[in-house]
């Protein structure tokens, strides 16, 4: 699967990365909004198959990201980490395909949320 991380820290980007490349995922990494819809015209004409964007990013938010996604018609999955409330937050959007809690717990959870993704 081709997943899009969109993430302003670089190290928790490549973290994020790292886990998904071990469980067989090939990456493309975004350092914010605007880096994620440029990545999303790419000249190979491969759209990803999932993006998993960071809540809290300056200028653009992941929530904000997707709702801009979801204006352009663009229906690909999106998982959003937060180091907020999940549930809050899913609520709040619940087009959401999944809202994680971007904690120690991650490196087990992301690769299963995405193995997941195709039963949704």
């Amino acid at each position: 699967m081709r997943i899009l991380v969109v993430d302003d820290d670089p190290l928790a980007g490549e973290l994020v990365g790292a886990v998904l490349e071990d469980a067989g995922h090939d990456i493309v990494l975004a350092g914010n909004a605007m880096e994620a819809l440029d990545a999303l015209e790419a000249p190979d004409g491969k759209i990803p198959d999932l993006i998993i964007s960071d809540m809290h990013m300056p200028v653009v938010s992941g929530i904000d990201l997707f709702r801009t996604l979801r204006d352009q018609n663009l229906d690909i999955p999106f998982l959003l980490l937060t180091g907020d409330d999940p549930a809050g937050l899913w609520a709040e959007e619940p087009r959401l395909t999944g809202c994680l809690m971007k904690d120690a717990a991650l490196e087990d959870v992301l690769p299963q949320a995405v193995a997941d993704l195709p039963n949704r």
